[in-house]
């Protein structure tokens, strides 16, 4: 007899509680979720190999942007063997009026001679530039680049940097008007330039 009557109470609290799981719909508050700052972007200007570079000079030619360093095991010799790749693909017409500044985000290792060379073993449109590490932390983060050096366990107590791996796209006026993830083909690249080079 007990065993009906505990067999009866689980049945019928299994089917108060599939009746509020199905019928029961309090209302909540609504509440907007919050949404993350669209980074800013905006002028920099940092020292190449030649003297400084301001974003500015740029004016009226599309800049891609990207963050890196020279010493980059593979995320940054991936990004810009598909940058210049897609480079390789406009017109010279187009070509002209485009720029990749490499911005270092390893001053301590990264001279304005290296990142010259490095950037020119890629593709002569890529301009490498540093500056001081508060300088090229504060623009990073205007960016919405994220960056962090982590030690590696060799000899030498050496070191990598793990850093956000998307280009930055700034418009003609200055703009920053989007981005390229990492590892995108070179026919996007391409495309994302034209896009913004044919903007009234």
């Amino acid at each position: 007899m007990s065993q009906r009557i505990l067999l009866a109470i689980a049945i019928l609290l299994a089917a108060l509680v599939l009746g509020l799981a199905f019928f029961w719909q309090p209302e909540l508050p609504e509440r907007p979720l919050p949404v993350a700052a669209a980074p800013a972007g905006g002028d920099f200007t940092l020292q190449s190999a030649s003297g400084p570079v301001a974003l500015q000079d740029f004016r009226g030619k599309v800049v891609l942007v990207y963050f890196g360093y020279t010493y980059c095991p593979d995320i940054c010799p991936t990004s810009l063997a598909a940058t210049a790749e897609g480079l390789k693909l406009l017109s010279p017409e187009e070509l002209a009026r485009v720029v990749v500044i490499f911005v270092s985000v390893d001053p301590e290792r990264d001279s304005p001679a290296r990142l010259k060379e490095y950037g020119d073993f890629f593709h002569p449109a890529i301009v490498g530039v540093t500056g001081a590490a508060d300088e090229v932390a504060a623009i990073a983060r205007r960016y919405g680049v994220f960056y962090a050096r982590q030690p590696v366990a060799t000899a030498g107590g050496g070191y990598v940097v793990d850093h956000t791996s998307d280009t930055y796209i700034v418009a003609p006026d200055g703009r920053l008007d989007g981005k390229i993830p990492h590892a995108a083909p070179p026919e996007q690249v391409a495309a994302e330039i034209r896009k913004r080079l044919t903007k009234p």
